[in-house]
């Protein structure tokens, strides 16, 4: 696939949905250690509201700034937690990018993955080595051009940024957080992948599979 329509957009949030939903469990463990043990429950939630909502949007007249949109409020209004915020502006970032466009082509979901990534700082205020999803999305994100820069297609550049991104989630393991409420825990969440990051990884794996 190099081109991607609305339609696709919305196929594409139905696979992070049903991802998120897969790894819930594992998700909201890992939150467990260092957390209130309900991330994968809230991504969850998060993500089967855009689902829904999305079903409401003609993808025949939609755009793909509208998916994105669309998935920013939902994401937002469903999820109250710190995660619905930075996911919430993410997507509207992400559909700023891809304005006046009908189709998302390579460089329009790298500009995409790009915005999401420093939307989610600008909310966050989190930088790499905070033990936060920031450790995974911000790699993703550089990878992302770094992918397109030498050539890659599409699918290249996401499985690229899913790369980056899973090496930045495994690389929280070694990190004292210094956002949040795992940072009350000090040396205790060493040896433990911050939630965020881990669902960081699942959304991009899910966004380069649905391009195939």
């Amino acid at each position: 696939m190099t081109e991607l329509s609305a339609a696709d957009l919305v196929g594409m949030f139905n696979a992070i949905a049903a991802a998120i939903e897969a790894d819930r469990d594992r998700l909201s463990e890992l939150d467990g250690v260092i957390g209130d043990a309900d991330h994968g429950v809230t991504m969850g939630i998060g993500f089967g509201a855009v689902n829904e909502a999305l079903a409401g949007l003609d993808p025949a007249s939609a755009d793909p700034t509208a998916v994105f949109n669309t998935a920013a409020k939902t994401f937002l209004n469903a999820v109250g937690a710190s995660t619905g915020p930075l996911y919430g502006t993410a997507f509207m970032r992400a559909g700023a990018a891809l304005k006046g466009r009908r189709t998302v082509d390579r460089d329009g979901m790298v500009a995409a993955v790009v915005a999401m990534a420093k939307g989610m700082q600008d909310r966050g205020k989190a930088e790499r080595g905070d033990k936060t999803m920031m450790d995974a999305w911000l790699p993703a994100a550089e990878a992302i051009e770094a992918a397109a820069a030498a050539g890659a297609p599409l699918a290249g550049c996401l499985q690229a940024a899913v790369a980056a991104a899973a090496e930045g989630a495994e690389a929280t393991k070694t990190m004292i957080a210094s956002k949040g409420r795992a940072s009350r825990l000090g040396e205790r969440a060493l040896g433990h992948m911050d939630p965020g990051a881990a669902s960081a990884v699942v959304i991009l794996q899910a966004m380069a599979a649905s391009v195939g």
